[in-house]
This record gives structure tokens, sequence and C-alpha cells, in this order.
């Protein structure tokens, strides 16, 4: 029986070198399988293109809300941010990806499944954790890391793609390595490899840079029922069409721009350029919202919990029994995540205009300075010296 492997195919420098190549070293029959996550226009003749290529079949699988209320979601319920700021646009992606292939591969009776991911980044990570956990069965090609791959940068890549009359979209003069989704779309490379170097103008592709960004301010209101987002200014959208919407209304006013220095599960640290304008403005406002209605021990233990689950993440660990925990603990947490926010967009930054709690633990004439039947500030006294207690005999002992 001839080999039969299912590639991860983007249409991108990498995956379309990658059939040829694929054809040719291990001759093989090439599936191309692109997952729609909401990368736009970058679809339009992606089927045609890759069997000119020489795929002998190609699937264009529609996973955007697949991608959103089973990975997007759950992560931003859970406030995971990787190292303070990435909110994990290209993380969680790979691993629905890889899913889809692995079903593919058992659907055509593929017996190998590949990706383009290189051996310096995380993303083989991702795609090889989850081939792994779901059918270990299935041999893994990643041509960066074969022996056989003698293309050593991406300019090696433009190259070979000339020489076979593969069209490409980077160039010299352009070769930043993108990643996008309906999320978010991540830039890295080119001039962005030196730290020193400002990011131009010209890489904010999704969002408008802050010095262009409106002059007005504009307000928008999310309402969430049970930590997941459900209007969008008092209209009821579908998962697609309300991360559009706030994508649309983020991008307007620069929200969401991310320039960092991260460390890669490798060891090595990057630096990415982030756009997440709709992701952003989730996150700010659920946040938000559970300062309203979670007490604060639930609230610092899903703080110490999201870092956790970031980096489970972050580190491709998305069929683990670990993550499962943590979900059923999330879950558990927005029962009461059901309310209104309302905010002010202006120049990249997100001002809170108003919130509005079913289950708000806030209370008015608690929070003021009066007395109340609830709290009597001469307890006080009692609570802080025995609160206290063990600093007052630390104190006692080191000054004696």
């Amino acid at each position: 029986m001839k080999n039969k492997v299912v590639l991860a195919y983007s249409g991108g420098l990498d995956t379309s070198v990658m059939i040829p190549w694929l054809k040719e070293h291990y001759n093989c029959e090439v599936i191309a399988m692109c997952a729609n996550l909401g990368q736009a226009d970058e679809l339009d003749g992606l089927e045609e293109k890759a069997l000119k290529t020489g795929a002998s079949k190609v699937f264009i699988e529609d996973l955007r809300e697949e991608f959103i209320t089973k990975y997007i979601y759950p992560t931003m319920r859970a406030g995971a941010i990787y190292e303070q700021e990435y909110l994990l646009g290209t993380s969680f992606g790979r691993p629905l990806i890889a899913k889809r292939q692995v079903e593919i591969a058992q659907q055509e009776g593929a017996n190998m499944v590949a990706h383009g991911a290189t051996g310096k980044g995380n993303d083989q990570v991702r795609f090889e954790l989850t081939f792994m956990a779901l059918d270990p069965s299935l041999k893994i090609i990643a041509p960066w890391k074969d022996p056989k791959w003698d293309l050593h940068s991406r300019e090696d890549c433009l190259v070979y793609a000339d020489q076979h009359k593969i069209p490409v979209t980077q160039s010299k003069k352009r070769i930043y390595s993108e990643d996008r989704n309906i999320w978010h779309i991540s830039h890295e490379g080119g001039v962005l490899e030196d730290p020193a170097n400002e990011a131009p103008d010209d890489v904010f592709t999704l969002s408008k840079t802050i010095e262009n960004a409106s002059d007005s301010p504009e307000y928008v209101t999310i309402d969430y029922d049970k930590g997941t987002p459900i209007k969008v200014n008092g209209q009821a959208l579908s998962p697609v069409d309300l991360l559009t919407k706030l994508n649309q209304i983020g991008s307007e006013h620069g929200v969401g721009q991310i320039d960092m220095v991260e460390n890669r599960l490798v060891g090595i640290k990057s630096r990415g350029v982030y756009e997440t304008p709709g992701g952003t403005l989730l996150y700010e406002t659920h946040r938000m919202l559970e300062q309203l209605v979670l007490d604060r021990d639930t609230t610092l233990l899903k703080q110490k919990l999201g870092i956790e689950y970031a980096q489970m993440v972050y580190d491709g660990r998305w069929f683990c029994p670990a993550k499962e925990a943590l979900d059923a603990f999330v879950d558990s947490t927005q029962q009461v995540v059901t309310g209104s926010v309302r905010v002010k967009l202006y120049k990249g930054n997100i001002v809170p205009a108003g919130l509005r709690a079913e289950k708000s633990l806030y209370m008015e004439d608690l929070a003021s300075f009066s007395d109340t039947e609830l709290y009597d500030q001469k307890d006080a006294t009692g609570f802080i010296r025995v609160f206290g207690l063990p600093m007052k005999v630390n104190g006692m002992v080191s000054r004696s």
C-alpha cells in the first residue's frame, strides 16, 4: 500500500514547498488539510494551488465555531495569559488543526501526518503532542527537522519555490512569518528579529496603529452568560459574528497590540508582534465582570491557576488530564459570571464605563464609610490583633 500523509497546509511559504518535497523524498500521496480558523482571504485559491503543487486531495475545513467555543472561550474564561501579555492565539489553534488532521488520516487511511513547524519553535511541540495523544500509531514527519531537508532558511525556501514554480506571497523584502486566525495575527522574522528595532507600521495589518486610530472614543457593551459572551451592544450574535464584530470595533481604536520578547518552550527567546483586538476586549471585560462576582479566595486561586492553564496551552498540552481538571475548576467559577460590561475605547485604551451582574457581591452600603448592620468598624480591632499576632511576635523576638 502506498504511503499517505496528511499535511497541515496553510498555503504559506513553508507548507507550499513541502508538498513536492514530501512526494520526492517519501514517495507518498500528499493530502493537504487546511483549517479555516478565520484567516479571511488567505483561503482564496488555496485548493487550486495545493492541487497544482501536487496534492492528491485537499480538505478545507471550516472550524471557526469549534475554535471559538471549544478552544478560545475556555482559555479566555480561565484568564490564561502567557507571560502576562500573550493571549495564546497561535497556541490553542494548533491542537485543533492537529486533531482534525488525525481525523482525516483515519478517514482516508493515511499512515503519516506532517506539519510545517520548525525545530526551533513551539508549534512543533503542539502538533506532535496532539498527534501522540490522539493516535500514537501515526508516523510524524517534520521536514524542518528531517535529515533530508536541505532548505535551511526561508530564503532557501523562496529559491526552492521559484525553481519549482510555486506561487508564494512572501518576498525577500517582506519576509515576516505570520499566523492569522479569527482571534489574532502574529508577526515574526525580518526586521523584528532584532529587539532593538521598532516594529514598522507596515507590520500591523489587522488593526490601526495608535497614531492612525480613531480620534473619537467609542463605547461598547458586552453581555455574558456564565462567562460566555453572548451580545454586543444589545445584539445577540453567533460566536463567529460576535468575535468578528469585536475585531472590527477594536481594530479601529488600536486595541490589543502587543510587542514582546517571550520564552519559547524549547529554551529560545523570540520577539513577536501580536494583534488581538476583539480578544483583548473579551479578556478585559470578562475580567472586569469577575471583579463583581468572585470572592477574594476564588479570585486569587483562579489567578494562580490561570498561569498554569496558560503554560499548558502554550506548551501544547491541550489533551492532558491536568488541563481537564483545570477546565472543571474554571467551569465551576463561571456559573455566577453573568452580566453586562460597558467600556470606552480610545487610542488603544479600554476604560471601564459601567458594570452590572446578576449575582454581584458588591454592596454599596457595605462599601461606604458608614456603619451598617453587616459591619461594625469596632470589630476590626480584634481582627487585626489576631491577624497580626505572628508579625507582632516576630517583631518582639527580633528586637530582644
